[in-house]
């Protein structure tokens, strides 16, 4: 699966939950959160002052 900043954060998880590791580790610690799960990833990067594209090129590379 090819992941960009409008990959929903709840697909990431169903599609490739082993990923999860990577948002953990860019600071995203609220993964579990009903609401986080339809939010782009985009989204969620800008909630946390996580600069997206670093995280798309760490998802897309692993």
């Amino acid at each position: 699966m090819e992941f960009n900043k409008d990959t929903l954060i709840g697909e990431i998880l169903e599609k490739a939950p082993e990923k999860a590791d990577i948002l953990l580790e860019a600071g995203m610690h609220c993964l579990g959160c009903p609401a986080s799960q339809m939010e782009t990833l985009e989204e969620a990067c800008q909630v946390h002052g996580i600069d997206v594209e670093k995280v798309v090129k760490k998802l897309n590379e692993d």
